[in-house]
């Protein structure tokens, strides 16, 4: 009951029965009473001793008037107990019964002069309509059900489309695009959003242009100023050089996160140990302390781009060994899906922080992670795009990477990728 289209269809299919119900009611009291709103019983007993007194219990006057004058009731016709029928036939008379003659009417017979008898028609309550009202009322709530079912679909189907795109969200922040059909309202909810995503496409792109853009553009003055700084003292000339190595990872890093956004690669079948044996032992060769611990899970194969998938996971492996002192890949198989955890043993992220590191070109610790000399794997490791390119990466190829507090101290990254 706590969505809005459940809510909305008990309360028209209880509208609707309600309403229902009331006139069933009222009909029903109306059908049991006579004009002057007296019960029929009590009508049909005065209407019957007005014709008592006016024929004075002559038979021959009942006769002429057309009424049904016959001898006595034969035990062959069932007597009624006019208690039952009725309380208001008692004043008739103690030779008053009602009785049910051989084709099933009921009659009231009352005892004239003599030995004849009348037989007046009985018009006393009509029979019980509970079994059709309540077959009625079948009809009605299925009825009511189907009715009010549909008009809440289409009442809330603008929130449910709206719900619909909201999990449709691409990893760059754009729609899916949808289908514009439907009433009115769904077709300009749908065209909205349709027009929201490429608006958020335009100016995702146009971001991305930027970056690429600025990081082209800053290689020329950096060359020249790197030219420059050769003629420097040999106490300057390192500081310079040092900062112009920075200033160039950072632009390779945002011109490889433009590529990784608007250039993917062709995708292919990924097997994830080979690939993360291979990225230990690189990282081991240039110094950085990184082990795969492979497990007995066997083979586990994703559909990916390798290339964008190694940078992904070499970011996360290079960030443990850098800033914890170490990194362990292990890798693991959990409902369906390859589990890769790189953990470390190092000062970890400050909680307040903790929601901040995804975004471009922030690091925890400006002073830290001073990247590598030009050409050294994953030059850009201290610009700050490290955990945006991966995530960006590992999203795009349908994962999830959540970072925690490794217990006992460190940091614990947990990516997850469906399997092939």
């Amino acid at each position: 009951m706590r969505s809005l289209r459940t809510r909305l269809a008990a309360l028209l299919v209880a509208a609707i029965v309600g309403v229902v119900l009331i006139a069933a009611a009222v009909t029903i009291h109306i059908l049991a009473r006579d004009p002057g709103g007296r019960p029929v019983t009590a009508s049909f007993s005065l209407q019957a001793a007005s014709i008592l007194r006016l024929l004075a219990g002559s038979a021959e006057t009942a006769r002429s008037v057309g009424l049904d004058v016959g001898p006595p009731p034969t035990p062959a016709m069932e007597a009624l107990d006019e208690m039952e029928q009725g309380s208001e036939l008692v004043h008739l008379g103690s030779d008053v019964r009602l009785v049910r003659m051989a084709g099933g009417e009921v009659r009231l017979a009352v005892l004239l002069a003599g030995e004849d008898w009348l037989y007046l028609p009985y018009f006393g309550q009509p029979p019980s309509p509970i079994r059709l009202l309540t077959a009625y009322l079948g009809l009605v709530v299925a009825g009511a059900v189907a009715v009010s079912l549909y008009a809440a679909s289409r009442i809330v189907g603008p929130m449910q489309l709206l719900q619909t795109a909201l999990e449709r969200v691409r990893p760059d922040g754009t729609l899916a695009p949808i289908p514009e059909r439907g009433p009115a309202e769904v077709k300009a909810t749908a065209r909205a959003l349709n027009v929201l995503s490429q608006r958020l496409g335009h100016a995702v792109e146009s971001r991305m242009r930027l970056i690429a853009a600025a990081g082209h553009d800053l290689r020329t003055p950096m060359t020249r100023m790197r030219l420059r700084a050769e003629f420097l003292p040999e106490g300057e000339r390192g500081t310079w050089l040092r900062d112009l190595a920075e200033l160039d990872a950072i632009a390779d890093s945002a011109i490889r996160l433009v590529r990784e956004e608007v250039a993917p690669g062709a995708r292919e079948v990924v097997a994830l140990p080979d690939l993360l044996a291979h990225l230990a032992a690189d990282l081991s060769e240039i110094g950085l302390p990184v082990r795969f611990e492979p497990g007995g899970v066997g083979p586990l194969d994703v559909t990916g781009e390798p290339n964008a998938l190694r940078r992904a996971l070499g970011n996360l492996a290079e960030n443990a060994a850098r800033h914890g002192g170490g990194g362990e890949i292990s890798l693991d198989r959990d409902a369906g899906e390859a589990l890769v955890l790189i953990e470390d043993r190092g000062p970890g992220i400050p909680p307040a922080l903790m929601d901040r590191v995804f975004e471009p070109f922030f690091r925890v610790d400006p002073a830290r992670g001073k990247p590598e000399p030009a050409g050294g794997p994953q030059a850009g490791g201290g610009a700050g795009l490290g955990l945006a390119i991966a995530r960006e990466i590992i999203e795009r190829h349908g994962g999830t990477i959540v970072l925690s507090h490794r217990e006992g101290g460190g940091l614990r990254q947990e990516v997850r990728f469906p399997l092939a």
